[in-house]
């Protein structure tokens, strides 16, 4: 049987040294989350960030629009926000209404208080093996957890599933700069399984059931992004955990792998733009040029 790679550990280990840290800091940093619209999941997450910063020491104001918001007026607030050097980082709850432009909202963020690491600044500084400000919190959550299990991807074949800009091109990104040997899959593919069974690692962030155990080799990792409830309302990932858990190595289960891990990275992103130059999670996320 696979070893479980067990986020919500991970995060609490994390968590507990971030209050150690913020406890010992004379002044606190502040997240700003702005959340557009009436989506009901939204409203969870954004009310679960609040309170998990709360409890760690950092500050924290939620800012809310109804879904008929202007994107001037988003745009004005975030440059006030921007401008005020109380709040260290700004965070815009994905998804938008339909009528706004997410990516000239996303763009409009100062890089250095861009928590989530998605302005093209830190996209682009992520991309040309540079140091971004932050790394976007999914992948840096997903190679923190690799790094705790001591899995090494130096010379690994890893397999994304999901092309994203919040997910799949990044962290394929990390791992080239890790020396990882990746292949980028998505939903024109063609032969997937005969791909996915040379994998080392295979992550995949689709959303969807896509990953049986015919399609993995023995041994290999999985690290299980996608998230959904299936017809019976039971909460899934993108593998089926039942069957590949009986020949790969590790596997990060849903809930509880991923997950708990990307609210890790946004609380840690939020403390490295306020003490930058002493990265939290530098040692993990070191950037290899050669």
């Amino acid at each position: 049987m696979a070893v479980i790679l067990d986020g919500k550990k991970l995060r609490d280990k994390i968590f507990l040294d971030l209050k150690t840290k913020l406890d010992n800091l004379p002044q606190k940093p502040t997240l700003a989350v702005i959340l557009a619209g009436d989506e009901p999941a939204s409203a969870i997450y954004v009310r679960n960030k609040k309170k998990t910063a709360e409890n760690l020491g950092i500050n924290s104001v939620v800012i809310n629009y109804p879904s008929g918001v202007s994107q001037n007026e988003l745009l004005a607030k975030i440059e006030e926000l921007n401008n005020d050097n109380s709040i260290t980082a700004i965070l815009v709850q994905l998804p938008l209404p339909e009528h706004i432009d997410k990516f000239k909202i996303i763009d409009s963020i100062l890089p250095e208080k861009d928590v989530d690491g998605l302005t093209p600044y830190n996209l682009g500084k992520l991309f040309a093996g540079e140091e971004p400000y932050v790394y976007p919190c999914t992948p840096k959550g997903i190679l923190l957890l690799l790094d705790e299990y001591k899995i090494n991807v130096e010379g690994k074949h890893v397999v994304v599933i999901g092309r994203s800009n919040l997910v799949g091109k990044p962290v394929a990104q990390m791992l080239l700069n890790r020396n990882a040997t990746v292949t980028m899959c998505h939903s024109h593919t063609k032969n997937l399984s005969e791909i996915t069974k040379t994998a080392d690692i295979v992550i995949s962030a689709v959303g969807k059931n896509v990953i049986g155990e015919k399609m993995l080799k023995s041994g290999c990792i999985i690290i299980d992004v996608g998230i959904f409830k299936d017809e019976n309302g039971k909460v899934r990932g993108d593998v089926n955990f039942e069957e590949a858990s009986k020949i790969a190595a590790y596997i990060s289960p849903v809930p509880g792998g991923v997950g708990p891990m990307t609210i890790a990275s946004l609380m840690l992103n939020t403390v490295e733009l306020f003490t930058p130059g002493t990265p939290v999670s530098a040692a993990a996320l070191q950037i290899r040029k050669d």
